[in-house]
């Protein structure tokens, strides 16, 4: 069974996004283990010089490298990714590599008509980033639109469209999680270039 990190995009209390991501830990609980990771808590990325790493920083970047993929529900201000989302993959790009060649797959849900699409694709490029070089799952938008009344009083999606589209990309994920096993011919020195990568030029 894999187990996938489920990053919550967002530092609100109240966020669809976690309740879209607490629905896939229930609702796939017989597929894979999904543990919720939450972003709330870091210090502002300030680049310090001692290269010294927020402890809750290192301990989000260890769950990070020891599963098997990440989902990330991003909501959307602005026609981008919050600034709190872009804040924790700072840090976590930050003499530290989690993402490289980690499999991933983006989410999102907002209170209007439609969904999170412009941030979705600003994160995909972040993540596809030479600080990070994460593998994004192709084709697999999932926009939830009109989120503060997706879900019943369970916490269940209403629309069934919208949730078997979900299931779909979520059995679409664990067949890229597999398939990403398989290319690692150039991890190695993926790896050193990120490591070996200077902040100090950036």
């Amino acid at each position: 069974m894999h187990k996938f990190i489920a990053m919550v995009g967002t530092n609100s209390d109240e966020s669809t996004n976690r309740k879209l991501l607490q629905y896939m830990q229930s609702h796939y609980a017989d597929q894979a283990e999904i543990e919720l990771m939450e972003i709330k808590g870091l210090p502002i990325f300030n680049k310090p010089e001692n290269h010294e790493i927020p402890a809750q920083a290192q301990a989000m970047a260890d769950k990070i490298e020891q599963a098997d993929g990440v989902i990330i529900s991003t909501p959307e201000y602005d026609h981008s990714a919050p600034a709190a989302l872009l804040n924790a993959l700072e840090w976590l790009s930050f003499h530290i590599q989690p993402f490289v060649d980690k499999p991933g797959m983006i989410i999102g849900a907002s209170y209007g008509a439609l969904g999170t699409s412009r941030a979705q694709a600003h994160l995909r490029q972040v993540l596809d980033s030479p600080e990070l070089r994460a593998r994004i799952m192709p084709s697999s938008e999932f926009m939830l639109g009109h989120s503060l009344q997706a879900f019943d009083d369970q916490g269940n999606l209403t629309d069934q469209q919208k949730a078997t589209k979900l299931d779909g990309l979520f059995k679409d994920f664990q067949v890229f999680v597999e398939i990403t096993k398989k290319l690692k011919n150039a991890n190695a020195t993926t790896y050193e270039e990120v490591r070996e990568m200077d902040w100090e030029k950036l």
